[in-house]
């Protein structure tokens, strides 16, 4: 009790404290104690104006992520990544390392529906509590339990340039939360999940992450597969080598190779809209697997980034989450995705960007008898991105996106966008 005591006194006054204290990009302020236990507060702030011009006659594109609208938009909003603020407790026992996080990220706009992201009050706004996890490590490793992002597909978000701008708006007028970056147009989001998670040294050149994960429901247009008997199993691999010899004083040149997957069970427990001989029986299990690979070279002032997956039952842009996943009679559909990405580091202020990438979900036979051609076929986004480090802590953003989703019937929603913001982090 005496040390929670302290540590709330700690919190207060660190809180109180931040107008005071001056910020560094990644600074974070530490309190430490004299216990040998550490209190540290860290995060960022970011807002954007994003003005969209739809165009083409609107079109129904079953699970895209481009709107069905006409005309120009306009948007005040947080980006692809939220607003966060982190606290961390660190210490050491015996030889334990041990520590808690809390990560807190709310957007700037209100939403909730179209009225409330029209008004003038705090009625619909988001405060996403993302990330509430302990860590237990020492030099055989860590084990992280509690909630943080999913390994499955992980690499493929962090290495995306669209992390620190918008990318695809998704919804107009009333979105609440973040917008879409890449997600669904070039990887399916990985969703901060419940998890006992163990990753070797971060240290080593090979790092191995495999986790149990709390199920999801696997969503299908017959029924979701809701009763699940065992977790979710997620597990990445990555590589980080170095590329000839650095000069002196340089970091010199890098790669950064992964490959993830992820498996899990869930069963319809009778669904009579199943075909066949799955109609007669009481507990019918699905799966739904994938796995994700990728490729980042950091060459001086140029970076190379490529990435993809695919997986069956995992749906698209949202894992688990929409119907996309199975069909109407609970077939599994495939679903696979890639980025391309190149950034230049033009000086130590400008930074120029582009990358294209896309998510495609593919026909079930039941599609094909059925004849679904208002089904996604992909979704695709091509951007071009400059930034200007204004301080160590200040970055402005502008961007250009062309996006777009098409069905089966070769129908397509389309939009261009143009983005412009700031982002402190500290």
């Amino acid at each position: 009790m005496k040390r929670l005591a302290v540590f709330g006194t700690v919190a207060t006054f660190a809180v109180a404290s931040l107008a005071a204290v001056p910020r560094t990009a990644h600074a974070q302020l530490t309190m430490q104690m004299g216990n040998g236990w550490s209190l540290s507060f860290s995060g960022n702030v970011n807002a954007f104006e994003v003005e969209t011009f739809s165009s083409g006659a609107p079109a129904d594109v079953t699970y895209g992520n481009v709107a069905s609208s006409e005309g120009t938009t306009n948007r005040l909003r947080t980006g692809l990544l939220p607003a966060f603020a982190v606290f961390d407790v660190k210490g050491k026992e015996g030889p334990l390392d041990l520590g808690v996080h809390f990560g807190f990220a709310p957007q700037i706009q209100n939403g909730g529906g179209a009225s409330a992201g029209t008004t003038h009050d705090q009625f619909g706004a988001q405060i996403d509590m993302r990330q509430v996890y302990l860590t237990v490590g020492g030099s055989w490793g860590q084990i992280l339990a509690g909630r943080e992002i999913g390994l499955y597909q992980r690499e493929n978000i962090l290495t995306d340039m669209t992390l620190t701008g918008v990318g695809a708006a998704g919804s107009q007028i009333g979105n609440g939360g973040t917008t879409l970056g890449r997600i669904g147009f070039g990887y399916t989001y990985p969703n901060f999940n419940a998890q006992i998670t163990y990753s070797s040294p971060a240290t080593n050149d090979v790092v191995l992450s495999v986790g149990l994960f709390d199920p999801s429901a696997l969503n299908g247009e017959s029924a979701p597969a809701t009763f699940t008997r065992i977790p979710r199993l997620e597990a990445e691999i990555t590589w980080t080598g170095k590329i000839g010899t650095p000069a002196a004083g340089a970091a010199g040149d890098k790669v950064l190779v992964w490959v993830g997957g992820t498996w899990q069970e869930a069963n319809f427990l009778g669904n009579t809209n199943l075909p066949g001989d799955t109609t007669s029986v009481s507990d019918s299990t699905r799966n739904a697997e994938g796995g994700d690979f990728g490729i980042k070279l950091d060459l001086g002032q140029l970076s190379l980034v490529g990435s993809g997956y695919y997986d069956k039952g995992v749906g698209t842009t949202l894992m688990f989450t929409t119907a996309a996943g199975f069909d109407g009679v609970g077939q599994a559909r495939t679903s696979f995705g890639y980025i391309g990405q190149i950034t230049y580091k033009i000086d130590p202020k400008w930074t120029i960007g582009a990358s294209i990438g896309a998510s495609n979900l593919l026909m079930t036979d039941n599609d094909r008898a059925t004849a679904n051609l208002a089904l996604l076929k992909d979704n695709l986004d091509g951007t071009a991105m400059i930034t200007y480090q204004w301080t160590k802590s200040l970055r402005f953003v502008g961007e250009y996106d062309y996006v777009e989703s098409v069905n089966y019937a070769f129908q397509a929603n389309k939009v261009n966008q143009i983005d412009a913001g700031f982002m402190l982090f500290f």
